[in-house]
């Protein structure tokens, strides 16, 4: 029968490929984020807002030299993740990730969906002509600057889909991608004073592999693939989001789903995104880390939904492969919470892995 035989756990911050002289910049462009939520009560409030509540002992902190000793803290932790994948070398990986206005939208958004197509397109992206040096940078542990079929175990996908409807999730599944893609999300976070929902449209466009899981392939296999299975969680958009119990429960099914497949491969789960961003909340990450490094199912369980608005909602990616990797001895390799302003704007940046 086949096993889970490791985990990983890793952010997917552009500013995890962007040198750390440009990280300044991506505070500059939370000046215009429409979904900063508040730690406090999980409420979106703007950046005027977040600046007139930030605790000065912390803005104080904000340094350069802070910045270049956090991207290496980063830096170290990606490359032992590469490294213990290399050394485990799993036959097959299912990524645990999310989409964000890429090739889902509400013309359909699943709660749950898995892809099984013998592979998926990673789609090169070139800045236009005028874009800054940083933006280049910021998406290359994305996309790249080749295009790359990325190989699918489709018979592991499948049974997957099938073990998860007989363990009554229900489950979406693709198999294609599409030419182009674009449409509508609405961002239905709780607001305060009033503010009006933050509705975004996508033009139609060529869109291959979510950056979710494009990030797993072009930073922790580090082009070295091994075929996946990508596993999508509707993380960000209510009203359909998952509980944090009901990740956790997806999390065990997909163990027990790997077990049951009359195969003998060794697979590895990688939840991809989070912890906490567009605004840091280290109450919300070192619970979580706490929850998974203790194997604490009951506190993941139970994280208060408040805190899961916006993009910190990608907490729920490490909380379903900690379901799926209860078997197996976690280690927190790097926390690193990065405020790139001084409204506190930033991410919670984690790397953890479970190994035999």
């Amino acid at each position: 029968m086949a096993k889970i035989v490791l985990g990983l756990g890793t952010s997917h911050s552009p500013m995890l490929s962007l040198p750390a002289e440009h990280w300044h910049v991506m505070g500059e462009n939370d000046k215009r984020n429409q979904e900063l939520c508040d730690p406090a009560d999980g409420k979106v409030r703007t950046y005027e807002e977040m600046l007139e509540r930030a605790d000065p002992d912390l803005v104080k902190g904000i340094t350069q030299e802070k910045f270049n000793q956090q991207y290496e803290e980063t830096q170290e932790a990606i490359a032992v993740m590469d490294k213990t994948l290399k050394e485990v070398a799993p036959d097959a990986v299912i990524i645990i990730s999310d989409d964000q206005d890429e090739i889902l939208f509400e013309d359909n958004m699943p709660m749950f969906s898995v892809y099984w197509g013998e592979s998926m397109p990673i789609l090169a992206r070139k800045p236009r002509p005028d874009a800054p040096p940083w933006m280049a940078a910021s998406g290359s542990g994305y996309a790249g600057d080749t295009d790359q079929q990325v190989p699918v175990d489709s018979e592991l996908g499948y049974h997957l889909i099938t073990s998860l409807a007989e363990q009554e999730f229900d489950i979406a599944h693709s198999r294609y991608m599409k030419d182009s893609y674009g449409g509508t999300v609405e961002r239905r976070y709780p607001v305060a004073n009033g503010q009006r929902q933050n509705i975004r449209n996508t033009d139609h466009r060529a869109q291959g592999m979510p950056h979710g899981f494009s990030f797993v392939i072009r930073r922790i296999m580090t082009n070295k693939v091994i075929p996946i299975v990508p596993l999508m969680q509707n993380t960000c958009y209510p009203p359909n989001r998952p509980t944090p119990r009901r990740s956790y429960a997806l999390g065990q099914a997909v163990r027990r789903a790997v077990e049951s497949w009359d195969n003998d491969k060794r697979v590895a789960v990688v939840a991809s995104g989070g912890l906490s961003h567009f605004t840091v909340n280290e109450q919300l990450d070192r619970m979580a880390l706490k929850g998974m490094k203790e194997q604490d199912a009951e506190t993941l369980r139970n994280i208060p939904q408040y805190m899961l608005n916006s993009a910190a909602s990608e907490t729920l990616n490490w909380v379903a492969a900690a379901g799926a990797l209860e078997h197996l001895n976690p280690e927190i390799l790097a926390y690193t919470p990065v405020y790139r302003s001084p409204a506190l704007t930033g991410g919670g940046w984690a790397f953890m892995r479970w190994t035999e």
